[in-house]
């Protein structure tokens, strides 16, 4: 009869060995209680620093202590019973065994301060890391009533971290993280069609506004085809020719956009249905473009902190250079919702569907040309 397997065991099979900060953790920890008058030597690091709690509790209770008399300390273990003591307060299952272990696995004492050096670069990975972590979760929450504004705020204090370790870990060549970048986010959105497809027909009824909308960037729409037909109704509004469905049409025939689904009288359907004002669906365009990128960002540098090759100052360089993209949509967001739009009235989603016309039996078709 075949034996059913432990669940207990198959738990235990799948933890994962510990990293090498665990052993800097243990051979820090060995040299303090070795020698503890070597803490005045180890800065830059708290408790928060270690990666388990028991390593946590053990740190904190050798800096609440007085350190003992060097001698005194050789000939007995009082001081280590009331680290173990002070210690177990927070980490009841901590053994004396394992004090004796973290002493025998210390290299050398004197080297304490580079130790406590690597730890503080590992902290720092994980600060940056959880920092990557509430910016990508904050850019998908939508339960938030002021998403941009929270996303922001979160960029605003993963760029703080940044600065943090930046100045605790000095500039050397070859910064570059080395770190593929994961590839963007990209699902098909509805939604987000809806709100490119009125912007171009309201935009083509109302092509005055397109010269004020220079905050709003094809890049910043999610399918191709909007996108060139946005950047055909700049090119005519910065020429000063006539602006409608039709010179549209032939713009976009020149700029090789017909074709693959994208069939002319589609085209013109798309650009006749104009509804509200080309100022409020590019707001909500931009809107979901910046979250978006804050999204991928924090994707990226998260990506970053999770390659151990990559080192304290690499994490800085990498995650500046990520968020300079975010400033720069960010920019343009303040254009777009100054004081000078503020009274503009914000499109609802009721007027995500063109109302013009009959009501239609079937989906009009350019629904069909934005998949």
């Amino acid at each position: 009869m075949p034996r059913t397997p432990d669940t207990h065991e198959d738990d235990l099979g799948t933890i994962p060995p510990p990293g090498p900060v665990f052993h800097v953790e243990q051979a820090l920890l060995g040299a303090l209680l070795l020698e503890p008058q070597r803490v005045s030597d180890v800065t830059g690091i708290a408790s928060d620093a270690f990666s388990t709690a028991v390593h946590a509790a053990l740190f904190a209770a050798i800096r609440s202590l007085p350190a003992p008399d060097p001698l005194q300390h050789t000939k007995n273990t009082k001081w280590l019973d009331e680290v173990l003591a002070a210690a177990r307060e927070q980490a009841r299952g901590l053994s004396a065994s394992y004090l004796h272990t973290l002493i025998q696995v210390c290299p050398w004492p004197r080297h304490a301060p580079a130790y406590a050096r690597m730890i503080e670069a590992e902290h720092s990975r994980r600060r940056l890391c959880a920092a990557a972590q509430r910016l990508t979760q904050t850019s998908r929450d939508t339960s938030l009533p002021q998403r941009v504004a929270a996303t922001l705020t979160e960029a605003d204090a993963l760029a703080t971290v940044a600065d943090d370790i930046a100045a605790r870990f000095p500039p050397h060549s070859g910064s570059l993280p080395r770190t593929p970048a994961p590839s963007p986010a990209t699902p098909h959105n509805e939604e987000a069609a809806d709100e490119e497809r009125l912007l171009l027909a309201t935009a083509t009824a109302h092509p005055s506004s397109v010269e004020q909308m220079r905050w709003l960037t094809p890049d910043d729409f999610t399918h191709p085809l909007h996108a060139g037909l946005w950047q055909c109704l700049i090119t005519l509004t910065r020429r000063g020719t006539p602006v409608d469905p039709v010179t549209v049409l032939w713009e976009a025939q020149h700029r090789g956009l017909l074709g693959a689904g994208a069939e002319p009288r589609e085209l013109l359907d798309l650009l006749a249905r104009p509804v509200g004002s080309p100022e409020s669906w590019g707001e909500l365009i931009l809107q979901r473009s910046l979250l978006q990128i804050a999204h991928h960002i924090g994707r990226r540098i998260e990506a970053f902190t999770e390659d151990p090759a990559t080192t304290p100052y690499q994490l800085v360089v990498g995650s500046r250079r990520a968020l300079a993209d975010l400033s720069a949509v960010r920019t343009r967001w303040q254009h777009a919702t100054s004081p000078a739009t503020e009274g503009r009235p914000a499109p609802s989603r009721a007027a995500a569907t063109p109302r013009a016309g009959p009501p239609r039996a079937t989906a009009p078709p350019t629904a069909r040309i934005s998949r």
